[in-house]
């Protein structure tokens, strides 16, 4: 008898322990980002994304120096990802401050991890883009303002 109590408890703590449901992280984020009360892609514009750029006015004039600086780093390391005029592996950065603000934008390139940890608007495109998460370029806040000024030229 003391044999089966055993085993009932031994088996009620690894049911309720979790990690045996046999879901990947991906239909874990999936099922999380459902739950999420409000459509993350309806009132973006005040979303500044979570990292270091808490908010970002851009200049009217684009800076044509940081464009080509710009350039130079999205086709050196963001190309096997990401294609300008087109959906590839991840999204076009064509027209993206047209969806994004400029801080978000930042926040993604720089803090790749905790975005799609955290923020539900970043954890929408990890599901459309089937579990692909970004990958931290360790760009620094220089490098990456520059990736964006050259986005604004897309």
């Amino acid at each position: 008898m003391k044999g089966i109590y055993t085993l009932i408890t031994i088996s009620f703590l690894l049911v309720s322990c979790g990690g045996g449901d046999g879901k990947s992280a991906a239909d874990r984020i999936k099922e999380q980002a459902q739950m999420e009360p409000t459509d993350p892609y309806e009132n973006w514009e005040s979303n500044n994304g979570i990292g270091p750029i808490k908010d970002l006015t851009l200049p009217a004039e684009i800076n044509q120096d940081m464009v080509a600086r710009g350039q130079e780093a999205y086709e050196s390391k963001c190309t096997a990802c990401h294609k300008a005029e087109k959906k590839f592996i991840g999204p076009s950065p064509k027209g993206i401050l047209e969806r994004r603000t400029a801080a978000w934008v930042m926040n993604m390139i720089l803090n790749p991890e905790e975005m799609v940890q955290k923020d539900p608007l970043a954890k929408k495109l990890l599901i459309e883009y089937n579990g692909s998460p970004m990958a931290n370029q360790n760009l620094t806040e220089d490098e990456a303002r520059a990736v964006l000024e050259y986005f604004r030229t897309l």
